[in-house]
């Protein structure tokens, strides 16, 4: 079952996707803002660490990971503006929109059904705790809001491989790499060699 800090932590992920985008596509953010946000997000967590900021402190109590509150308070939120970065610079706007959304919505949706309703083991990654109820609920919902910026042969590849990479868990020298960089890093470079071969 959810608890009320996961779905706090969801509802708060979709809404800073869902803002970013707005932002980006409206160009009221550019590379250089999701950099500073990116640099201003680190010195907090740092500094977090060892004085309570009251408004931080507040979010981190209600939305952060037990297991990242003394390690690394807002590691889930700077690492959704890295990865919201890194599509920016790589990819034309229309596919770094789609990454941010399939990241919003599919990677959001993946954890909520998973763990509400997941009853069969993942086919992608059996070991994995993400069940596969899940992964289908998160492509489709990547999918859906991907199509409002790119062909629909783009948005569900682009979805479902995120989707999928996201189950099968990368490590970098034993150490997991965050879904918040795999997911839009993955659904931009599918989209991206769909359009350029397919």
């Amino acid at each position: 079952m959810l608890t009320k800090n996961e779905i706090a932590r969801k509802i708060m992920h979709i809404l800073t996707g869902i803002v970013t985008v707005t932002a980006y596509y409206y160009d009221i953010i550019r590379p250089l803002t999701v950099f500073l946000i990116i640099i201003a997000g680190v010195f907090a967590s740092l500094i977090s660490k060892r004085v309570k900021l009251p408004v931080l402190d507040f979010f981190l109590t209600h939305l952060e990971r037990e297991e990242h509150r003394k390690t690394f308070p807002g590691k889930g939120l700077i690492f959704f503006f890295i990865g919201v970065l890194f599509v920016m610079q790589l990819f034309p706007k229309d596919i770094a929109l789609a990454s941010i959304m399939i990241l919003t919505f599919g990677d959001s949706m993946s954890h909520i059904v998973g763990v509400q309703f997941g009853q069969i083991k993942n086919i992608f990654n059996g070991k994995s705790k993400k069940l596969f109820e899940g992964t289908v609920a998160g492509t489709i919902c990547g999918f859906l809001a991907a199509l409002f910026f790119v062909p629909f042969s783009q948005a569900f590849l682009g979805s479902f491989a995120a989707m999928v990479a996201e189950v099968i868990q990368i490590d970098l020298n034993q150490t997991q790499i965050d879904d918040n960089l795999i997911v839009p890093l993955v659904a931009g470079t599918v989209m991206h060699l769909v359009r350029v071969y397919l």
